[in-house]
């Protein structure tokens, strides 16, 4: 077989994945941004119920059916959990923390999926990647800094949230074939919908009426949201998983040159140095996970 033909697919992962990661990075300085013009409980409740309808569209047009005996089960209840945890609590800490903090804590994900696919299901780890493992969860608490006198407990949030979305990506693995993306999404933002519900009751604050602009900043944050999904999506099914993978680390370049730029912050050297150990806990766990599958 040509060479060139396996690395296409690859390389339209990756561009994939990329894509994904940028709009992710959007989605949070837009929403970053409402925050200071509307209830965050409003602002999750408009998110969902468009990013719910834009999936029931996308579902319509294919003719897929959204409800089904796979979606009532206690793995999709599950999974509608860890996305509210997930949604919830890493929008607050985008909101209440620096956001290149929040997504520097964000990239320690995939780490935590595959101690989570050891513990739930039962995959071999060797002890290399278990080493990797705890140096990256390391990496977390360099970030964190639990110990220092200038620590927040507002970045528990952040971890909090990553928690919440390795449930629903292990979830989502355990998930039979027959759940659509399009259905995957509609759940998801439905579940989003819930998670600001839910805080607007906590919260009680009022809502406010809504004008162009803030329309428009809804719409564009909304655009990303379903724009970095599908396309996270997409990457996932192109290519090889180890090729596209590593890719997601993208999302620490875009979220911390965002939260610069937008919104004048300035990452410190234990910030940068816990990213740096969490990338390369990740990167090294990729290269292990590829290593042993061309063995």
């Amino acid at each position: 077989m040509n060479p060139s033909s396996l690395q296409r697919p690859n390389l339209a992962g990756i561009l994939w994945m990329t894509l994904s990661m940028a709009a992710f990075a959007v989605e949070d300085v837009f929403i970053k941004t409402l925050t200071r013009q509307l209830p965050l409980g409003q602002i999750l409740m408009l998110f969902g119920v468009g990013g719910a309808l834009v999936f029931a569209g996308l579902a319509r047009r294919k003719k897929l059916v959204l409800f089904n005996k796979a979606v009532l089960t206690p793995l999709m209840l599950l999974r509608a959990v860890c996305e509210l945890m997930g949604r919830l609590f890493y929008v607050l800490a985008v909101v209440f923390t620096p956001m290149s903090s929040a997504t520097a804590i964000l990239q320690a994900a995939p780490i935590l999926v595959v101690l989570g696919a050891k513990v739930f299901f039962k995959e071999r780890i060797e002890w290399r990647v278990w080493l990797a493992i705890w140096i990256g969860l390391f990496g977390v608490l360099v970030i964190v800094r639990p110990s220092a006198q200038d620590f927040s407990f507002l970045s528990l949030l952040a971890v909090i949230g990553t928690v919440g979305f390795v449930g629903r990506d292990l979830a989502t693995r355990a998930t039979a074939m027959t759940v659509s993306m399009e259905a995957l999404g509609f759940y998801g933002f439905s579940t989003m919908f819930l998670a600001g519900a839910s805080f607007a009751v906590w919260d009680a604050q009022a809502f406010v009426m809504l004008t162009p602009h803030h329309l428009v900043n809804l719409g564009v944050a909304l655009v990303a949201s379903v724009l970095a999904y599908i396309a996270l999506v997409t990457a996932m099914r192109t290519g090889t998983l180890a090729a596209v993978t590593p890719f997601r680390y993208t999302r620490l370049l875009f979220g911390v040159s965002l939260g610069v730029l937008v919104f004048g912050e300035r990452p410190d050297l234990p910030m940068l140095l816990g990213c740096a150990i969490v990338i390369g806990a990740g990167l090294y766990i990729g290269w292990q996970g590829k290593a042993r599958q061309l063995a």
